[in-house]
Parts: structure tokens; sequence; C-alpha cells
């Protein structure tokens, strides 16, 4: 399997991705399961501040096994900050995962229970290094806010970004994509769940302080059925839908979860 195969069906999904990433094996990789008994409070866990500004939000693409909603952020304008993090990290890109149906689909899970998809706000350490790349590199380089998605009620932040989908319907398709303010999709309680981890996906870098809100936010069958309606494929080839794109969860091994509350 080369790098530019991986995927989410029997033949290059997770279970393959060790073969061209060792890494995959590692002793931090992510998602997890979080056991919510063995979660151990921590009273030095800080409150979040979380300040994103729509000006940074720019554009939505499909990328083939999910979309990314892109952030060009030169100005340290949509940042994350404190909470376990000791430097500043800037947002890249927020995405989702999802699977089959509404049952699963997301990485995390809690206490064995999956959700019906999630979300990840990707951050790089703009303090310390020059790049997202460079980041990606390093134990403290990048940051993921995560949010989970249960069934429920349509969302309306999140109606946007749905909308916006029928303009990336196939792999490689990008549209312009403003003034959206990322915050809209957060939950209201900022109570969150922390532990070090990596990318979900290959190249499945240890690089991830993960922040995991307790509180989910919901969104409508029909919101999540739209993210299952983008193509794998590109324009020409034979349509292939993004009917799952998520990795089950990996062993905890000597790692602690910490929680804020």
């Amino acid at each position: 399997m080369s790098s530019s195969t991986w995927g989410y069906e029997a033949h290059n999904g997770p279970d393959q991705w060790h073969k061209s990433y060792p890494i995959a094996q590692g002793d931090y990789q992510s998602p997890i399961d979080i056991k919510t008994q063995e979660a151990k409070h921590d009273e030095s866990l800080k409150s979040l501040s979380i300040n994103y500004n729509p000006s940074s939000i720019k554009s939505i693409v499909n990328i083939g096994h999910s979309f990314h909603v892109i952030s060009e952020d030169t100005e340290e304008i949509s940042v994350v900050k404190a909470g376990p993090l000791q430097a500043s990290y800037r947002l890249n890109q927020f995405h989702f995962h999802w699977g089959p149906s509404n049952d699963f689909g997301s990485e995390h899970t809690v206490d064995g229970k999956p959700y019906a998809a999630e979300l990840h706000f990707v951050h790089w350490n703009s303090e310390k290094y020059s790049s997202f790349a460079e980041a990606s590199k390093n134990l403290d380089g990048c940051a993921i806010l995560t949010v989970f998605l249960k069934v429920g009620n349509a969302h309306s932040g999140l109606q946007k970004v749905v909308e916006a989908l029928s303009l990336i319907k196939t792999k490689g398709k990008q549209a312009a994509f403003t003034n959206f303010d990322p915050s809209t999709l957060l939950p209201a309680s900022k109570d969150y769940w922390t532990y070090i981890g990596s990318l979900t996906h290959p190249p499945l870098l240890e690089c991830v302080t993960w922040i995991i809100f307790r509180e989910p936010i919901s969104a409508s069958p029909e919101q999540l059925n739209k993210f299952r309606s983008l193509l794998s494929s590109a324009d020409g080839e034979k349509e292939s839908l993004i009917l799952t794109n998520y990795r089950p969860p990996q062993p905890l091994k000597d790692r602690q979860v910490r929680a804020s509350f």
C-alpha cells in the first residue's frame, strides 16, 4: 500500500495502515476509548481560551476521504490557548469523521459508546514552529479540539457547512467559504478530557494534545446524511461515496486521560 492509496476500505483501511506507517502501532496513537471512571480530574487544568475569527475562514475542499474547511490565518486571529496547552495554537482547518449510518461514526468513544460523528478543529503551535508541517513532527506541535455530534435537532451553525458541500461534491473540488464563525460549532459547556496522542489518519504522527469536549452538539439526520453524499472519486471517475472515514480506538498503553471537571 503506497502512501497515496490509504483509505477506509477493507483493503486499504485502518487495519492495513501499519504496513506503510509503522507508527500506527506506536505508544501514542489516537483515537482512544475514554473510560470516564479512569479519567483523572486535574485541578491544574485551566479553562480554555478559544478565539476564532470568521475572517480567517477562507475555503472548503473535498480531500477525497473527508472535507476540510480551511483557515488561512497570518495574524494569530483564530487561536486556542490555556487549558493543558503551554503555547498559543493557530487554527489550520476543521473537518469531520462519520460512519455508514447515524448510529456510529465518531473516532473517540466514551465508555465504549460511539457518537454519530466527530468534529476536529486542528491547530498548530505557532509560537514555537514556523509551519503546520514542522509542528506536526513534534510532540507539542498540534492541538485538536474535538466535538462529538449526536442525532437530534438540526444545528444552525452546521447548516452553513452542510449547504456548501454541494459545491465540493467530487475529490479535489474547492470553493470559497467565508464569513463563518467556527465557534458556533462548539458546545455550551467547555468541560473537557485531554491526553497526548496522534493524528488519526496517515501519517499518524504523534504530535497532538487532544482536547475532547464532554458535551456533544446535536445534528439532524438530514445534516449527517449530507456528509455521506460526498464522493471520494474525482470528476470523470466512477462515482464512489465517502460512507465512512473513522479510525477505531487504539490502545491507551501507559497514557493518562485527564479531566478538567
